[in-house]
C-alpha cells in the first residue's frame, strides 16, 4: 500500500487491526489557521492536502485516514476519485465506499460516527449548522478526525485512490437542535395500516428526496413509513412538515455489513447502529439488542439477494421478523419465501414450548418469525408502496405498528388496491386470525376462509400448510372472491393464504400479489380440548 500527497505530512507506520478497525495511514497534518490566512473560494481561508495511494486486492474492509483538525475550523470538507480500470467477465472491479469519524474515534459503536455515504457521492461536507445528506452537521471540534475509506471490491491490479481534504476556517455557527417525527398520528385508532419499511432517499443511495419520498408514499395509500439509509441516521431529522395524521414517519437504518444487510425498524430518533463487522466475528448480538433497546425491531432484509455482501449470514436467530419479499417479486424472493417456510415448520415442531419473547402469546407454537415485505425503493421507476406490510394495530402509533408486526398480525400486498381477511373458526364459534393461534382437539373441524378483493385478473390463491400447498384454486376474473376450506388441527399446523399472478413461465410459479402471515392451528402445540 502506497501514499503519497501533495504537500508534506506527517507520517505513520500502517497499523493491522481487525476488520472494523481495519488499516490506519500516515496521518494529514494541517497547520493552523493563523498561519496559512490566505482566502478560499468562499472568500475565507483555507487548507488543503491530497492524499494518493493504491489499495491491494485483499485489503481489509475498512481503511482510516487520519487528519489532524486544528483548532478554528469551521467546515471540514472531502473529495475522492479513484480508478475502475477495465477487467475481464466474472471478475470484479473496483468500487470504494467512504465516510467520515470526528475525533470521538473509530471504535465500534460509532461514538465517533459523523456520515456515511458508501459510493453514492463523490464530495461531502460536515459544518456546525449543516452537512451534506448522510452526514451529521455539528462542530468542527480540533483532534484526530477519520475517513474511512472501504473497498468494496478491488481489481487484481489494485484499486488506486484519491483523496483531497479541505479544512475551511471561521466562526462556526450554531448547530440547530433536530426536529424528529412524531410517534404517533392524531385521531387513528384500531385498524388494518399500510406500511413500506425500507426506502431510500437522498440520505443515502436513493434518489428521491425525503418530500418525495413522502409523496410517493401517500400516492401508495400507505399509514407510515421507516426511514432506512445505508449506514446513517441523518435523515431521522430530514422529515420535518412531511408527517400528518395520513402518514406516521418511523426513523431506522438498514444496517449494510459485508455479510447482509438488517432494516432497523422504528428505533428511537438520532440512534446509529454500526455495521462494521462480519458474522464470523459474533457481534451481530450486541446490535442487535442495542436495536431492541432503542425501541425498534431487528429485521434481516433480502437475506437471499445475489449482490455483493447482501446475502443474509447471521442467521435468524436475534430477528423480530423477516423480509421475504423486496420490490417486484423475483427468484430471490421465492428462496426466501421457501426458508421463512421451513423456519415456521421448525417452529411447530417445538411443541410445549412457552416463549419469552413477546413476539408470541405463551399459548402459542415455538418462537416464529412474521414475513414482512418492503419496496427498497431508490429512485424511479422504483415503487414506493411495493409491495407494503398491511399490519392490525391498535392505533397509528410507533409503538402500536411495531407491535402488530412483531406478533404477525399482518400480510404483505403488491399495493393498496388489493385487501385480504384471513382466519380459521371451529365448531363451537372460536376464532384466529392472522398470527393468532386457535385452539381446538386435534381432529376437531377447522373452517379455513380467505377474503379477497382487489386482486389482479388472473390470480390464484393458494392455501399453503406445514405439509405444503393443500389447496389451489383461481379466483374469479373480477379480482374479488372468497376461498374456504376445511381441515383439522392434525392435519394442519398452520394454515397460510397465498394470491399469485398466473406464472410468466409454464411450470414455475407466479409472482406474488398478496401472501398472509399464518394462522397456528391448536393440536400442534398439544392443546386438544
Amino acid at each position: 500500500m502506497d501514499a503519497a500527497m501533495d504537500a508534506p505530512m506527517h507520517r505513520r507506520g500502517l497499523l493491522a487491526a481487525t476488520a472494523a478497525t481495519g488499516l490506519t495511514l500516515a496521518t494529514v497534518s494541517f497547520a493552523h489557521a493563523a498561519d496559512h490566512p490566505g482566502p478560499g473560494p468562499d472568500n475565507g481561508p483555507h487548507r488543503t492536502r491530497t492524499v494518493r495511494g493504491t489499495l491491494p486486492a485483499g485489503s481489509p474492509d475498512y481503511v482510516y485516514l487520519p487528519v489532524e483538525v486544528p483548532r478554528g475550523v469551521a467546515e471540514f470538507a472531502v473529495s475522492y476519485t479513484y480508478g475502475k480500470p477495465p477487467v475481464p467477465p466474472g471478475v470484479q472491479g473496483n468500487a470504494l465506499d467512504i465516510g467520515l469519524f470526528d475525533e470521538r474515534g473509530t471504535a465500534l459503536g460509532g461514538r465517533g460516527f459523523r456520515g456515511w455515504s458508501g459510493g453514492a457521492r463523490t464530495s461531502f461536507f460536515v459544518r456546525a449548522d449543516a452537512a451534506t445528506p448522510g452526514y451529521l452537521p455539528g462542530p468542527v471540534r480540533p483532534g484526530t478526525w477519520h475517513i474511512a475509506l472501504a473497498p468494496y471490491t478491488v481489481a487484481p491490479e489494485g484499486l488506486p485512490y484519491e483523496v483531497t481534504v479541505t479544512l475551511r476556517f471561521g466562526e462556526a455557527a450554531p448547530t440547530p437542535s433536530p426536529v424528529y417525527p412524531p410517534e404517533r398520528a392524531k385521531g387513528r385508532g384500531r385498524g388494518w395500516y399500510r406500511g413500506d419499511c425500507h426506502v431510500h432517499s437522498t440520505h443515502s443511495d436513493g434518489r428521491r428526496t425525503p418530500a418525495e419520498v413522502a409523496a410517493a408514499a401517500r400516492a401508495a395509500g400507505l399509514d407510515f413509513i421507516n426511514s432506512s439509509e445505508h449506514n446513517t441516521t441523518s435523515a431521522h431529522a430530514a422529515w420535518e412538515g412531511l408527517w400528518g395524521d395520513d402518514l406516521l414517519i418511523l426513523t431506522g437504518e438498514e444496517i449494510t455489513t459485508r455479510n447482509g444487510h438488517v432494516l432497523a425498524v422504528g428505533t428511537d430518533p438520532g440512534v446509529f447502529v454500526d455495521w462494521r463487522y462480519r458474522a464470523r466475528e459474533n457481534r451481530f448480538g450486541r446490535y442487535a439488542r442495542q436495536i431492541r433497546r432503542a425501541g425498534g425491531l431487528v429485521v434481516p432484509a433480502h437475506p437471499h439477494a445475489t449482490c455483493i455482501g447482501c446475502n443474509w449470514k447471521f442467521g435468524l436467530a436475534e430477528a423480530d421478523a423477516v423480509e421475504v419479499w423486496n420490490g417486484p417479486w423475483t427468484p430471490d424472493d421465492e428462496v426466501a419465501l421457501a426458508e421463512w417456510d421451513n423456519a415456521l415448520v421448525a417452529s411447530v415442531r417445538n411443541t410445549g414450548v412457552r416463549n419469552t419473547d413477546v413476539r408470541n402469546t405463551d399459548d402459542g407454537p415455538g418462537r416464529w418469525l412474521p414475513a414482512m415485505g418492503n419496496s427498497d425503493a431508490h429512485r424511479e421507476p422504483d415503487r414506493v408502496g411495493h409491495p407494503q406490510t398491511v399490519v392490525l394495530a391498535e392505533s397509528l402509533s410507533r409503538r402500536a405498528i411495531l407491535a402488530g408486526i412483531r406478533a404477525g398480525r399482518s400480510y404483505l400486498a403488491e399495493s393498496a388496491a388489493l385487501t385480504l381477511s384471513f382466519g380459521a373458526t371451529d365448531g363451537r364459534g372460536r376464532h384466529a386470525g392472522i398470527g393468532e393461534r386457535l385452539r381446538a382437539a386435534a381432529d376437531a373441524p377447522v373452517t379455513v376462509r380467505l377474503e379477497v378483493s382487489g386482486a389482479p385478473a388472473d390470480c390464484t390463491v393458494r392455501l399453503v400448510t406445514d405439509q405444503g400447498a393443500l389447496l389451489t384454486t383461481p379466483l374469479p376474473a373480477t379480482g374479488a372472491g372468497v376461498v374456504e376450506w376445511r381441515t383439522t388441527p392434525d392435519h394442519a399446523a398452520y394454515v397460510r393464504a397465498e394470491v399469485r399472478h398466473a406464472p410468466a413461465v409454464p411450470g414455475l410459479p407466479g409472482a406474488f400479489a398478496a401472501l398472509t402471515n399464518p394462522v397456528f392451528l391448536g393440536a400442534a402445540a398439544g392443546t386438544a380440548g
